[in-house]
């Protein structure tokens, strides 16, 4: 007699509140928040032209993920596109990829979680927070996919009216002309008037996007929630079409202001933009305050996080990729199996906040694995866009929505990431990480030959 819970089905419990603020909340990280001040101490104001790259060369990504999606209803996420279109290898690789980055993703900001914490209760044993945020968000998420839903929703809610603030206070600032105790002036001639747009040359500006990327990571989480998505045919769409707008708001708008408040040569490049321009505007609560936000960013992408695993190898599970227990329900249509593995994934992370000063450099090396990893789960997406037009050419004449560009475009942002990899080889504390991942690619190489001789043997029923 077979399993009951087996024959469930993901409930589509996501509403196009909770779909937009998961898109916002994919789109604005942890990377953004600390990340920035590395990126401008490099790229200097030109700093604005890489997030806007980026982000544009990342909405095609997303519509042509968008328009595949909705082409077959029945696809879970983007793994199942892949498997679908480019055959089982190219779902096998993709859905562990992307596993993986969360997990790493994950890592750090658990990581990140106990170091925040320890601002508020510096004697506090860092394992405690560590712990008890695995602790929460894995009960939290199997309570229902609605309950994900809430958290993502007033978690980047939080970081929007931060960013919001932000802008409203920097552009105060420069209307006033704010000086400050170092004598400098808010004003918008501080965005070229220091070396100009470009201050340290074309290398400064190409050394940007290595951070940049990172901080995008998570923007195509979307996908990966488009099955429990109530009426997928007009919020996808919706959430998809508002990156543009995110983009400039989020990124390049709250670095612009940033920017204009304080020049780019005298912001710390270990240290939070935001913080400091709060503190320049003699705000006394500014660092507890975005502490807290950025508290609320990590966990908000360590709940992402754990929601992306969990229904990777839930649709892993269901293809037999991986173990089928990975496949089963709760009662709350929720995979309970894939959630605990997931989260006992993360654990061993706690132990990276008993090594020594070299973490950092071993943050970078992780940060920068997940950023080539995830571009390679935004090529497989392209790829099967392009497969798909030319394999299906009657779906794609009658989709409601198109990725604009087609093809063409797809073979431009392809390209795109190929120069990136070849940008991230410039660099010696980025060129590591692209010694250390094809390993990767070589254990799912293997993993994937062991998997199809067992499926051979298996005699046909």
């Amino acid at each position: 007699m077979p399993d009951p819970t087996t024959e469930r089905e993901l409930e589509r419990g996501l509403s196009n509140r909770h779909l937009q603020l998961i898109a916002i909340g994919g789109a604005i990280g942890t990377g953004l928040f600390m990340g920035s001040g590395k990126t401008i101490s490099l790229a200097g104001p030109s700093v604005l032209i890489v997030y806007t790259v980026i982000g544009f060369m990342l909405f095609f990504v997303m519509r042509a993920m968008g328009e595949l999606l909705l082409s077959n209803l029945g696809y879970r996420s983007f793994r199942d596109i892949a498997s679908d279109v480019l055959g089982p290898w190219a779902g096998f690789f993709t859905g562990w990829t992307y596993w993986f980055c969360w997990i790493v993703t994950g890592i750090a900001d658990i990581v990140a979680v106990a170091g925040y914490v320890a601002f508020w209760f510096p004697n506090l044993p860092k394992w405690i927070p560590a712990i008890s945020m695995i602790v929460l968000l894995l009960a939290l998420n199997l309570v229902a996919v609605r309950l994900f839903g809430e958290l993502e929703f007033w978690f980047a809610l939080i970081k929007i009216v931060a960013i919001v603030a932000l802008i409203v206070t920097g552009i105060v600032m420069v209307a006033i002309a704010f000086q400050a105790p170092n004598g400098a002036q808010a004003s918008l001639a501080n965005l070229y008037n220091d070396g100009g747009i470009f201050p340290n040359g074309f290398m400064g500006f190409l050394g940007g996007f290595q951070i940049a990327l990172f901080a995008f990571v998570g923007i195509e989480l979307v996908g990966t929630a488009a099955a429990e998505t109530k009426d997928p045919e007009k919020n996808l769409p919706k959430a998809i079409n508002s990156i543009p707008v995110r983009v400039v708001l989020f990124y390049v708008g709250a670095l612009a202001v940033i920017m204009m408040v304080t020049p780019w040569r005298e912001m710390a490049a270990d240290k939070s933009p935001f913080v400091a321009m709060f503190a320049l505007a003699g705000l006394p609560a500014a660092a507890s305050l975005i502490n807290f936000v950025v508290l609320t960013s990590a966990a908000s992408s360590a709940n992402s996080g754990i929601f992306s695993t969990s229904r990777m190898l839930y649709g892993l599970g269901y293809e037999g990729d991986a173990p089928r227990r990975f496949k089963r329900l709760s009662g709350r249509n929720v995979p309970a199996s894939a959630l605990l593995f997931s989260c006992l994934c993360l654990v061993p992370g706690a132990a990276l906040l008993y090594g020594s000063n070299s973490i950092i450099e071993a943050f970078t090396l992780v940060t920068t694995v997940s950023a080539l990893l995830f571009m390679f789960v935004w090529s497989i997406i392209l790829v099967s866009y392009i497969v798909y037009r030319r394999r299906r050419p009657a779906a794609h004449e009658k989709s409601a929505f198109k990725m604009p560009g087609g093809v063409f475009m797809a073979w431009v942002v392809l390209g795109f990431f190929a120069a990136m990899v070849a940008v991230l080889a410039l660099f010696a504390d980025t060129r590591a990480a692209l010694i250390v991942t094809p390993l990767w690619f070589a254990i799912l190489a293997v993993a994937w030959a062991i998997l199809k001789r067992r499926r051979k043997r298996v005699p046909v029923a």
